[in-house]
């Protein structure tokens, strides 16, 4: 494929990667859009009857779509083919970008409530509901899942050269895309879902898990900075008229994925500690509280036992 015209005598840059046409949108950043539609539409019409929803939530579902369009109906989805720079962009915004601001603007919360409860809405619902509670949704939103994604998704599709492959077969790059989307929203659950969980994991277990997948993120996007080009067969040859070499081109890969990919999980991180130190003061506090409670009734019951008056019993005169 062939970069856009007027490329060929100067560098690439991040601008010609965001570029906008509307014929070339692909059927995932159509689906972005239509989602997005969906969302308002179903936070307008809890507006509309007065009922409350959460503003920062839509921001962030928004937000989320935006991400989403960027990577998938922008020109960057199809120069994915030409360079490495532009396939782990996607990657890394369907993996660990979007799927955040998706899961924090509570989709499932607003599809109970915006969703009328007769007809067509009543199946949508009893479907919904039966989804969260199966047995397959408890399995898929296991921490460990996320961190499988991680390194199936990273380090398991470009060091084996996966990659490649999927590039070759016919819309084997949309699919990918598709997959990564799903895999992202699957494993972000467990640590940003606010929508009701058939599984909830520990704040430790969230720990743990943040910081393997720091780590996969951390060798993946080093290997990409220190290995040399030609890594993957196809993206062996030099990308003509982008006026970068393939070398730089997957520097510049790992760069995004040591710092855009990174950002998401440390945020995890500090957001989890924090939750965590407020749950145990929380929990401290209720302890403190029982604690007082137990030991006032137990001062209480001494001092009626103490008092012959308030313990029903009279001292006889000796005479």
């Amino acid at each position: 494929m062939n970069p856009i015209p007027g490329l060929a005598s100067r560098s690439l840059q991040l601008s010609d990667l965001l570029v906008l046409d509307v014929t070339r949108i692909s059927p995932l950043g159509w689906l972005a859009v239509g989602c997005l539609i969906a969302y308002l539409a179903g936070a307008v019409s809890l507006w509309v009857r007065g009922r409350r929803w959460s503003v920062l939530g839509t921001i962030s579902f928004v937000l989320g779509c935006v991400a989403w369009f960027a990577a998938t109906g922008l020109a960057v989805n199809d120069y994915a083919s030409d360079l490495i720079t532009a396939l782990v962009f996607q990657v890394i915004t369907l993996l660990v970008a979007a799927p955040p601001l998706l899961l924090m603007g509570s989709p499932g919360r607003l599809l109970l409530r915006a969703t009328p409860h007769r007809g067509l809405g009543c199946l949508v619902l009893r479907a919904a509901i039966a989804a969260q509670r199966s047995r397959a949704a408890r399995i898929l939103l296991h921490p460990i899942v996320a961190i499988l994604v991680a390194i199936v998704a990273l380090p398991g599709l470009f060091f084996t050269d996966a990659i490649s492959w999927i590039m070759a077969a016919p819309g084997g790059h949309q699919v990918l895309l598709a997959l990564l989307l799903a895999f992202g929203v699957i494993g972000g659950a467990p640590l940003w879902a606010l929508d009701p969980l058939p599984r909830k994991p520990s704040f430790g277990v969230r720990l743990a898990g943040a910081f393997l997948e720091l780590q996969i993120h951390a060798l993946f996007g080093l290997v990409l900075l220190r290995s040399a080009s030609g890594m993957l067969s196809w993206y062996a040859a030099e990308p003509e008229g982008w006026g970068i070499s393939r070398a730089l081109d997957q520097s510049l890969s790992g760069s995004l994925v040591w710092t855009y990919g990174q950002l998401p999980l440390i945020v995890v991180l500090i957001i989890t500690l924090s939750k965590w130190r407020r749950s145990d003061m929380r929990g401290a506090r209720h302890r403190q509280l029982a604690e007082d409670e137990a030991l006032d009734a137990y001062n209480a019951y001494l001092a009626q036992a103490a008092d012959p008056v308030a313990s029903g019993t009279t001292r006889k005169d000796p005479a």
